[in-house]
Formats: C-alpha cells, structure tokens, sequence
C-alpha cells in the first residue's frame, strides 16, 4: 500500500498523455510512468490515464474540446478529484479544462513543483521552491486566482497555493523580487564556502543522476553519513557536502546532488541555480544510473542532456551502474564503455564493487598530485597542520631545523609552499622518525 506524504488522505488522479506525430515509446510510454510515479510520490491515487493523439496541442483544451468533454466523463467515472497532465498547460488552457471537467487541473510542472515543495527542509531549498512556485503561478493569477481560492488545498496546492490566496500580482512580484534578493544572499553564502574550499584545495566531487538512482545511498557508504535514501523520486532535494576518505590519505568532499529528470521545469532549473554550481565547481562527477532501470538507456541520455545543458559536460566523470544486486547477470561493460572512458558496476546497497570506485577516485586524485619534501620551521609548525589536513603525508622526520615531510600535494598548493620546498633530508644530529 502507498504511504502518501501528505498529511491528508490521497487525492484520486486521472493522468492524460498527448501523443503528438511520431514519438518514440519512452516519450510516451515512459513519461507516463514516470508522471504516475511522480503523483504517488505527492500523495496521489491514481485511478487510470488517458492517451490522446493530435497533430498538434489544441490551443484552448489542449487535448481538443471532445476530447475535453470525455475527460469530464471519465472524472465522474473514476470519482477523481483531480486531473494531471504530463505536460505544461497555458493559463487559457488551463482555465478552459477546470471549467470543462469541474476538478483540479494540474500540469507536469505544477506537480514537480508541488513534490519539491515537499521535500525542502532547509531554509534555501525553501527558498528556492517558493521563488520557482511564483514565477509558475504569476501568468496564471488572472482568473486561475480566484479558482484556486476555492479549493481545498491538497496536490499542487501547498506553499503558496495555501499561503498566498488573496495576494494580487503586485504583491507577488514583490514577493518574488525579496525572494530573489534572498537567494542571492544565499549564493553569495555558497561562493564564500568553495573559495574557502579552494584556499584549502580540497577535491570536490560530485555524485549526479536521474532521480531514484541511488545517488544518497552512494553518497552515504563513501561519506560513513545516514542522509534520507528513499525508493522515491526526489529523495534527496537539499546538496550536501560531506567529508569522506578513499585510500590510505586523500580527503575529499563529496556532494549529493537533487537528481535529474526529463522535462525538468525550467523555474526550477532557475531557482536552483546555486545548488547546481556545486555540479558545475566539481572537480570529478560520479554519475550514477540504474542498471536496474528498463528505461536506463534513455535516461542516461537524458542526465548527459542536462549537463550539457549546464555547460558541465567536460568536467572528469566516471559512470556507475547501480543497483546490479537486483541483476539476474553481470551487466555487459563493453556497451557503455564506447560511451563513458571509466564504467564501474557496483551495488551502493550491499557494497559489492564499492572498492573498484574508489580504486578509481583514488587514482583519479593522485594524477593532480605533486611529490615534493619540504622543510617546516618549528615556529612555523601550524603549516604541518595544514599540510597534514590538505596534503598526504608519506614520511615524516623531526630534525634540529624542523619538520621535514615527504609528501603529495595539489598543483593548487604549490606556490603556497614553494619556499619550504627542499631537495633532500637535510643532516641533522636530531633526526628521529
């Protein structure tokens, strides 16, 4: 049975795909899919969906005004409460099929919007959502307004459609223009953070995929943390960074990033701006797919569309398929590998093939490693410190000049330490390991 996350008891949702000339199965078929697991994933019940077939959307329905005249039935039919659209509906449409039907209407991006609306629990994510929620409703406040005023809450109603009812489209812009301001604060927040990151020259990398692939679990088993990992869409919506080790030295920071998803609404992509520069500011992305997934061609195709959407298609990747504990057989490697130069199976669940990732993230750092000595003055000893927390130690010898270290350090570093910088251990009476 399905847990509704919302607090009130799940809505019965009729869905409607368009297919419009010729669409391959995962346009139609998987997006619809996907739109239902999206709708039991904000609490809805889905009752049944309908496919319509046109040369090209219906300005006013859409879907056409007879086909707009069934759906009315079909709502009465089911009892739905509410129908859901895999697809953006125009303010005109969208008024035209609410008074056709007599239920809720929804689109593809009011839905998405309503789910992250759910799944933010920082104050920025909250931010961003809202900001995102108010940019989508502005256009349709002209009779939409008063419309939503009478609902009931529920789907697609939370956030400001709870909250903001009675405001005018002054107001709201308003809002949206503090909302905005804040963000920027927020950002600016963010910038503060990564020059503090590159002060200290800590790699930073990034795990990315589409939704549900098991990106929190990975996140979790390289970073020792419990952040939520759900068989949910949108699990994760909040980035985190963590600090995690592989091999004997190397220290990294490890984000977990809001999956991907086709159609992504692009309020949202605007909103989120400043979560996806930790995408963008990474040195390596861990980019993890499903290998479970009977659509994992497609997807994968989907997420590599938005990076380079996201101008992040060059960052260093290696491409991970998960999930290969629910795989009766070991998944062919030499498909993806004319794909993608480093392939890795692995289960983030149980672990197997784990040690292959960060075999190759260990690796991956040592090629932008420098071996150098250096000879660390005693009165200048909080530079052992530093070194110790931002480089990796191999030796280390006390001597009557000081603290001599053998070691690997990022190019960044270099010139911070070029004057302690020596070419051999230097004799010393005092020399003890």
């Amino acid at each position: 049975m399905h847990t509704s996350l919302s607090t009130q008891s799940e809505e019965r949702a009729l869905l409607v795909g368009l297919e419009v000339g010729r669409l391959g199965a995962f346009e139609i078929e998987s997006s619809l899919e996907e739109l239902m697991d999206l709708s039991r994933t904000a609490g809805a019940l889905v009752v049944g969906q309908i496919v319509a077939r046109l040369d090209k959307p219906h300005p006013a329905f859409f879907v056409g005004r007879g086909k707009a005249t069934e759906l009315a039935q079909a709502c009465q039919d089911y009892q739905a409460r509410m129908v859901i659209f895999d697809h953006d509906l125009s303010p005109v449409q969208l008024r035209n099929l609410q008074e056709t039907c007599g239920v809720k209407i929804l689109d593809r991006t009011q839905l998405i919007l309503d789910i992250f609306s759910l799944r933010a629990h920082t104050k920025e994510a909250q931010l961003q959502v809202e900001l995102a929620q108010l940019k989508y409703l502005l256009p349709r406040l002209t009779g939409q307004w008063l419309h939503l005023s009478r609902q009931e809450g529920g789907i697609g109603m939370r956030g400001p459609g709870e909250t903001q009812l009675e405001v005018d489209r002054r107001r709201v812009k308003t809002r949206i223009l503090k909302l905005s301001s804040d963000l920027k604060r927020v950002q600016s927040e963010r910038q503060t953070q990564r020059k503090k990151r590159k002060k200290f020259s800590v790699p930073v990398v990034s795990i990315i995929g589409y939704t549900n692939a098991g990106k929190t679990t990975l996140f979790n088993r390289l970073t020792d943390s419990s952040n939520l990992a759900e068989d949910r869409l949108f699990a994760t919506l909040d980035a985190t960074v963590r600090k995690g080790r592989v091999g004997e030295h190397h220290c990294l920071l490890f984000a977990d990033t809001v999956g991907f998803i086709r159609k992504l609404p692009h309020h949202l992509v605007e909103s989120f701006k400043a979560t996806l520069e930790e995408v963008l500011l990474s040195d390596l992305l861990i980019y993890v797919v499903d290998a479970h997934d009977a659509w994992i061609e497609e997807k994968y195709e989907v997420v590599l569309s938005v990076l380079n959407d996201l101008k992040a298609g060059d960052i260093p990747r290696v491409l991970v398929l998960n999930k290969v504990d629910l795989l009766p057989f070991v998944p062919r490697m030499d498909s993806w590998e004319k794909k993608e130069k480093k392939v890795v199976s692995l289960s983030a669940k149980t672990g197997v093939g784990l040690d292959k990732l960060t075999e190759f993230v260990d690796q991956f750092v040592r090629e932008g490693l420098h071996h150098i000595q250096v000879l660390i003055p005693h009165e200048l000893s909080e530079w052992v410190s530093l070194l110790y927390r931002e480089g990796n130690v191999l030796q280390k010898k006390f001597l009557k000049e000081g603290v001599f270290l053998e070691m690997e350090v990022p190019e960044s570093l270099l010139s911070k330490i070029n004057r302690f910088q020596c070419s051999d251990l230097p004799p010393s009476e005092d020399n003890f390991s």
